[in-house]
C-alpha cells in the first residue's frame, strides 16, 4: 500500500487552494531550491495531524508507517545517547518461522481490510459500493428532477424551498414518501384548485348580486290580462255596443262626447240623454279595470329594465366564477321574452275588452338565475378557503405531493429497492472490515510478543560501526548503553562520549546511517517488520564530497527495494536541492526519454512567495555538467573545444571529491600523454577557463582521440571509471561512485 495523492495547501508558503502530487509512483524525486517547501511536505507526511488543511490519499485508504529524515530527524535524534534500534537478533529457527508467521497473518488481515475497503469504496463515493450508491442516487436526483419539470408550471409554489437544487427536491420526495397521508385527489382538480389558492393577491371576493323575478311573474297571473274588459250589460246601448264588438272605439270616442254638439261617432247633433247612457255603459267597474291594465304595464316595463339594467351590470363583472359568453346568451332570450310581453300588456291596454296571456317567463329566468347562484356558491368557496389560506394550502401542498408520489410510484419503489440492496452490501462490508480489524489487533499483538523475544539492538551498533570503518570514520563509534542496553552513545577510542565534539558532516553522516538501519528496525521491541513508506529531505546537505557518493549508494539501494517491491520498503520520496545529488540517484540507464512506470519527476518553486509544483514525464534536471558530458558524447563536438570540455569535466569531477593527489595521477602515464593529462588537471594550478590558456596541441581528430583516450584512463587508474561508464553512456551501467567507495560498501 502507498501514498496514492499528496495535497499540500494552507501551510507556510502554500497557498490555501494548494498544490497537488498526484499518480504517485514506488519512487518519486522531487527538487526545488531552498526555502521553496520542500520541508513542508516531508513535515506533513511525518505529522498530517499538524496540517489539518492538507491531504494524504493513501491506496486503499490503508496507512502505512512513514519514516522522515530531514533537519527535523536530524535534531530530534542527535544527542549523547540515542534510542536503540532493534532488529531481528539471532533466534531458534523455530521462533523466527513463527515470527514469519505472525507477519504474514497481519498482512492477510491488512490485505483482506484493503480488499473489503476497496470493494466498499471512499467515503467520498467514488467508486465501490459506496460509489454505486452516489451513482444511484445522482441518477434518482436527476428522475426527480425531470419529475418536477412536469409539475413545475402547474405546482411550483407547493415546491418552495427545493425548486432550485436536484438534491433538495429528491430529498423532499423521499421525506414526503415517509410521512405523507394526505388524501388522493385528481391532478386536474388540483390544478383548478391550486389556480385559486396559489394566486399572487389573493382576497375576498363579492357575490354577484341577486335578481328577482317574482314581481314579473305574479303580472302573468293578473285576472285582468284574461278579462275582455267592457261596459254595464244593463244599459239600453249595452246590446248594440256588444252586437257590433267596438266597445273599444266607443270608449275611446267617448272622451269627445260634450266638447261640441255634434257626435263624435255619427256627426251629428247629439242628444244629451245618449251621452247619459254612453257614459253609464262605461262606469266605474270598467275604469277601475283600465286602470289595473295601465298599472301592470308601467310596473312590467319598470321591473323589467331594472332587471336588465341589473342583469348588464352583472356581465360587467366579468368574473371568473360565471361563463360570460353564456350568461350573454341566456339574458338576450330573457330581454326577447320581456319585449314580448310588455307588447302584449301595451296592446292589453290599447283594446281591454281583448283576452291577453303573457309569455311565461320563469323557463328564461331560471338558467340566469342558476349561473348567478352558482357563482356566488364559487365565490362562497373561494371566501372560505381565503379565510382559511394557511390550511387550505398545506392541504393542497400535501395533496399535489401525494399525487406526485402515486404517479411516479414504479420509479420509486425501484430506485428504494437497489438502495437497500446496496444498502444491505455497505452494511456487510462495514462489518466484515470491523470484523478483521478486530482480528488485527489481536494479530499485531502476537506479532509484537513474538518480536519481543528475537530483537536486539545490537546488530544496529555492529552495522554502523563497520561502515563507519569502511569509510575511515575511525576516531569514533557506536556502543550500547543504559540499564538494559537500550540505547547507543558516540564515544572515542578512550570510551569518552564524542557527540559533542564531532563535526557537522560527521554528525550528518551518523545521522544518516541511523536512520538507514531505522528503516529496516524500530525504536521499541515491537513494530520491526512492518511496512515502511521512506521520505528523503536534503540528505547530502553539510557531508563531504566523498561520503555524498556514500549516501548516494546507500539511498539508491532503498530505491531498488521499493522499485522492486522485495522487502519492507514500498515507496521512497527523495527531495533535494543539490543538483549533482539529484543527478547520481536518478540515474538510470534503463531510463528513455520519458520517466519509468515506477518512478515520477517533480519539481518545486516559489513564485512571489507561493510555492507551486509541477510535475514532469521525464527527468527534468539538467546540469551543466551533464552538458559536457553530452558534447564529449557528440560525434560532431569541435575538436578546437574539446580540450577545454575535458578539462572543465575533470575539474567538475575532481574537485568533488577533493584531495586529489594530481602530480601522482599524473605520474601514471608517460610521454605526450603524460602532457595531455597535465593540461587536464591544469586548473590545480592556475584556476583557468579559458579554451587556449592551456598546452596547445594541433586539433587534429588523431589529437582528439588522444585526448578523449588520455581522459577515460585517467577515470580507471583513478578508480573511477564507472562515472566514466555512467556518463559516456555507451557501456554498461555501473553505480556512481564504483570501485573503491562501492568497494567498501559491497563488503559492509
Amino acid at each position: 500500500m502507498v501514498l496514492q495523492e499528496i495535497i499540500v495547501a494552507g501551510t507556510a508558503s502554500y497557498s490555501t487552494e494548494g498544490q497537488k502530487l498526484t499518480s504517485l509512483k514506488p519512487i518519486n524525486f522531487i527538487f526545488g531550491t531552498n526555502g521553496a517547501g520542500k520541508t513542508t511536505i516531508s513535515r506533513f507526511i511525518n505529522h498530517p495531524d499538524s496540517h489539518p488543511s492538507c491531504t494524504l490519499n493513501w491506496e486503499k485508504g490503508q496507512v502505512v508507517t512513514c519514516r522522515v529524515y530531514n533537519s527535523d530527524f536530524v535534531a530530534r535524534n542527535y544527542a549523547p545517547q540515542l534510542p536503540g534500534i532493534f532488529t531481528l537478533g539471532e533466534a531458534e529457527r523455530e521462533t523466527l518461522d513463527n515470527v514469519e508467521k505472525a507477519n504474514g497473518r497481519v498482512k492477510d488481515l491488512e490485505d483482506g481490510i484493503a480488499q473489503l475497503n476497496g470493494t466498499l469504496g471512499p467515503t467520498d463515493g467514488s467508486s465501490g459500493k459506496r460509489g454505486e450508491l452516489r451513482a444511484l442516487r445522482t441518477k434518482f436526483e436527476a428522475d426527480c428532477w425531470k419529475i418536477k419539470g412536469k409539475y413545475d408550471p402547474h405546482f411550483k409554489d407547493a415546491f418552495t424551498g427545493v425548486r432550485n437544487s436536484q438534491s433538495k427536491f429528491c430529498d423532499k420526495v423521499l421525506a414526503e414518501l415517509a410521512v405523507n397521508t394526505a388524501e388522493l385527489v385528481d391532478v386536474d382538480k388540483l390544478r383548478q384548485k391550486a389556480a385559486t389558492l396559489f394566486v399572487e393577491g389573493l382576497q375576498q371576493e363579492a357575490a354577484v348580486p341577486i335578481i328577482k323575478v317574482t314581481d314579473l311573474l305574479a303580472i302573468e297571473r293578473a285576472p285582468v290580462l284574461a278579462k275582455k274588459v267592457v261596459g254595464r250589460e244593463d244599459i239600453d246601448v249595452a246590446a248594440l255596443i256588444r252586437r257590433l264588438g267596438n266597445s273599444d272605439w266607443v270608449r275611446q270616442g267617448l272622451a269627445y262626447v260634450g266638447h261640441g254638439s255634434q257626435c263624435p261617432f255619427c256627426q251629428q247633433e247629439i242628444q244629451a240623454e245618449l251621452a247619459a247612457r254612453l257614459n253609464a255603459y262605461f262606469d266605474e267597474g270598467y275604469v277601475n279595470d283600465i286602470a289595473s291594465i295601465s298599472a301592470l304595464l308601467e310596473t312590467y316595463e319598470v321591473l323589467a329594465d331594472t332587471t336588465l339594467k341589473r342583469l348588464e351590470e352583472i356581465l360587467v363583472l366579468d368574473s371568473r366564477h360565471f361563463d360570460g359568453d353564456l350568461l350573454r346568451a341566456d339574458i338576450d332570450r330573457l330581454a326577447a321574452r320581456l319585449a314580448v310581453n310588455r307588447r302584449l300588456l301595451e296592446a292589453k291596454k290599447r283594446e281591454p275588452s281583448r283576452s291577453v296571456t303573457l309569455e311565461p317567463l320563469a323557463e328564461l329566468a331560471e338558467p340566469v338565475i342558476t349561473r348567478i347562484m352558482a357563482a356566488n356558491t364559487s365565490i362562497q368557496s373561494h371566501n372560505t378557503l381565503v379565510d382559511n389560506l394557511t390550511t387550505e394550502r398545506g392541504k393542497l401542498i400535501g395533496q399535489v405531493w401525494k399525487c406526485l408520489l402515486e404517479e411516479n410510484s414504479i420509479l420509486i419503489e425501484k430506485h428504494l429497492s437497489e438502495k437497500e440492496a446496496l444498502d444491505r452490501a455497505v452494511r456487510g462490508l462495514t462489518a466484515g472490515i470491523a470484523a478483521k480489524e478486530t482480528q488485527l489487533v489481536t494479530a499485531r499483538a502476537e506479532l509484537r510478543a513474538l518480536e519481543r523475544q528475537v530483537t536486539s539492538v545490537q546488530p544496529t551498533v555492529s552495522a554502523i560501526n563497520a561502515l563507519l570503518t569502511s569509510f575511515g570514520f575511525s576516531g569514533f563509534k557506536l556502543r550500547t548503553a543504559g540499564e538494559r542496553d537500550h540505547l547507543y552513545e558516540i564515544v572515542r577510542d578512550d570510551g569518552n562520549n564524542a557527540a559533542a565534539t564531532l563535526s557537522e558532516g560527521e554528525k550528518s553522516f551518523v545521522c544518516f546511517l541511523y536512520f538507514y538501519h531505522l528503516l529496516r528496525g524500530s525504536v521499541s521491541e515491537s513494530d520491526v517488520t512492518s511496512d515502511r513508506i521512506v521520505v528523503f529531505d536534503d540528505p547530502v546537505s553539510s557531508l563531504d564530497s566523498d561520503v555524498l557518493f556514500v549516501v548516494s549508494t546507500l539511498i539508491k539501494r532503498i530505491l531498488k527495494e521499493a522499485c522492486d517491491g522485495s522487502g519492507q520498503i514500498r515507496q521512497v520520496f527523495l527531495l533535494t536541492h543539490n543538483i549533482y545529488f539529484h543527478k547520481e540517484v536518478s540515474f538510470d540507464p534503463a531510463r528513455g526519454a520519458e520517466c519509468r512506470a515506477h518512478e515520477t519527476f517533480w519539481v518545486i518553486t516559489k513564485v512571489e512567495g507561493v510555492s507551486k509544483i509541477v510535475g514532469y514525464k521525464y527527468n527534468p534536471i539538467k546540469t551543466s555538467y551533464e552538458l559536457l558530458w553530452a558534447e564529449v558524447r557528440n560525434p560532431s563536438r569541435s575538436n578546437m573545444t574539446i580540450q577545454n570540455t575535458l578539462r572543465r569535466i575533470i575539474e567538475n569531477y575532481f574537485k568533488i571529491l577533493g584531495n586529489v593527489d594530481t602530480d601522482e595521477i599524473v605520474s601514471r602515464f608517460d610521454g605526450k600523454d603524460q602532457q595531455i593529462c597535465a593540461s587536464l588537471f591544469s586548473w590545480v594550478n592556475d584556476g583557468s577557463h579559458s579554451a587556449h590558456e592551456d598546452l596547445y596541441i594541433s586539433a587534429d581528430d588523431g589529437v582528439t582521440a588522444r585526448y578523449l583516450s588520455v581522459f577515460r584512463r585517467i577515470f580507471e587508474k583513478t578508480d573511477h571509471l564507472g562515472h566514466y561508464k555512467m556518463m559516456i553512456g555507451t557501456e554498461a551501467s555501473v553505480n556512481p561512485g564504483q570501485g573503491t567507495v562501492a568497494a567498501a560498501l559491497e563488503t559492509t
